[in-house]
């Protein structure tokens, strides 16, 4: 009876679905563990500013081109589709600040932080992925380097330091993209355009968006790096790391943005 039970497809999906747990509570332990870590080697000053400018750089520059194409295209599509009917209602003085209000609280962080995911969290994961399976860690740690601190902290602090730039940076991007789609698809004048973003904007939504664009990018950064930590298995445990660490990085910021939105905005 035993042997039947087990050859079920009811107990292999138990099984399937109690391993996979045992995975996510393992893996949300080592990233919790390495965030503690990071945090305790910021006192002990474990990497040089050199090396911090040079993921700035990476993290910031190298992601822009993309992170823009992606929030620009948004707004642009956004305008085409609200613009036209809301001065058909006689709502275009309000244009401008939906557009904007949507930048600047969801729209830009989000799309950036997929974005930068997608290029950058992935490559993080995949170059320390590498280093796993290769024992080039295992060789840091006989130099008695502790590899958290030298390979976590200037990433993340890259990332903690560029994120609210791309943000900012994409949230002008997606308010004039959608200044020009409204003034093509409607006629909506620049001036009255402008005039409902600075009527709609505050203070509130610009802190707001910037310290939870801080928060995606120490979030991004610490899930790529512990993902790519936890690699083994050759190729294939690379590949592996970097997917879960693509997709715990977009369910996580999804959730940071859940709880921002309930705290600042409900």
């Amino acid at each position: 009876m035993r042997v039947y039970y087990k050859s079920t497809y009811t107990y292999k999906f138990y099984c399937y679905l109690i391993k996979e747990i045992g995975k996510l509570v393992s893996t949300l332990g080592n990233i919790v563990l390495f965030g503690i870590e990071f945090l305790k080697g910021l006192s002990s000053k474990p990497t040089t500013f050199r090396e911090i400018i040079e993921q700035s750089s990476r993290f910031g520059v190298s992601s822009l081109p993309i992170t823009l194409s992606i929030v620009g295209m948004t707004s642009v599509i956004v305008a085409m589709q609200v613009a036209g009917e809301m001065v058909k209602q006689g709502g275009g003085n309000y244009v401008g600040m939906l557009i904007s209000i949507l930048m600047v609280r969801e729209e830009a962080a989000i799309m950036a932080g997929f974005a930068i995911i997608s290029m950058i969290g992935s490559s993080l994961a995949s170059e320390i992925a590498t280093m796993k399976v290769t024992e080039q860690i295992d060789a840091i740690q006989v130099l008695k380097v502790n590899p958290i601190h030298y390979l976590f902290t200037p990433r993340i602090i890259a990332g903690t330091i560029m994120m609210p730039l791309v943000v900012v940076i994409s949230s002008a991007i997606g308010i004039l993209g959608g200044a020009i789609a409204s003034n093509v698809v409607s006629g909506l004048s620049f001036k009255a355009y402008f005039d409902s973003v600075w009527f709609g904007l505050n203070m509130h939504d610009l802190k707001v968006c910037i310290i939870k664009s801080i928060a995606f990018g120490f979030v991004i950064t610490l899930i790529s790096c512990s993902c790519g930590m936890e690699a083994k298995d050759g190729a294939k445990g690379v590949g592996l790391a970097t997917t879960k660490a693509v997709v715990w990085s977009f369910v996580a910021i999804v959730i940071v943005d859940l709880l921002f939105a309930a705290a600042f905005f409900y």
